[in-house]
């Protein structure tokens, strides 16, 4: 995910070389951005290039360029989703830019940002954002979004099957599963992007 910092250093790339035909230099960047030092402006650089937002040509001043629009894709960010007890789903949908090879074609995805701290064990943390593919069905011990009509409430858990009951397990050592006889699945998470720490 971009920071807001990071969002405005790239969109000054992105002016500032559709304007000049070449990139602005670091100094170009702390001035605009109005940061503290150019070593700033560069942890940015550094930041935007690591998450695959900008491309270097090496051994060439100057030579920023934006990745193609296409590695990118926007999906929707439909809210909150608790990784702990289950609470009343909060829905606020919002456009976000994911990398298009965490949603391959031929589904709907979605995003939600976590709530908690349930599902640290497989690696999604509380403020993680995690990408969810739309179906209806998940595998014993796959990461869902479940859905418990009964509560009106949505919770993020491994889900398995149990004598005509659904588990919801979490992945945290600390906390216990749970049965639900009514329950709706309402997509497989597929992918995590991680908070800014």
């Amino acid at each position: 995910m971009l920071t807001k910092r990071q969002k405005e250093v790239l969109d000054f790339i992105k002016s500032y070389s559709k304007r000049k035909g070449y990139a602005p230099s670091l100094e170009e960047i702390q001035k605009e951005c109005d940061f503290a030092s150019v070593s700033t402006a560069h942890f940015h650089v550094t930041k935007l290039k690591e998450n695959g937002y900008l491309d270097k040509t090496e051994n060439k001043a100057r030579a920023l360029q934006p990745t193609t629009e296409e590695r990118w894709l926007k999906i929707y960010l439909m809210g909150l989703i608790p990784a702990g007890g289950p609470i009343e789903a909060i829905r606020d949908p919002k456009l976000i830019e994911v990398p298009r090879s965490m949603v391959p074609p031929g589904s709907k995805y979605y995003a939600l940002k976590v709530s908690g701290t349930s599902m640290i064990e497989e690696g999604i943390s509380d403020g993680d954002i995690v990408i969810v593919r739309e179906q209806e069905t998940v595998d014993d011990g796959e990461k869902a979004v479940a859905y418990l009509p009964d509560k009106d409430a949505v919770t993020l858990k491994k889900v398995y099957r149990d004598k005509g009951k659904v588990k919801l397990v979490p992945a945290n050592a600390t906390m216990k599963p749970w049965y639900e006889t009514n329950v709706e699945i309402q997509g497989k998470v597929v992918g995590v992007l991680r908070s800014e720490q």
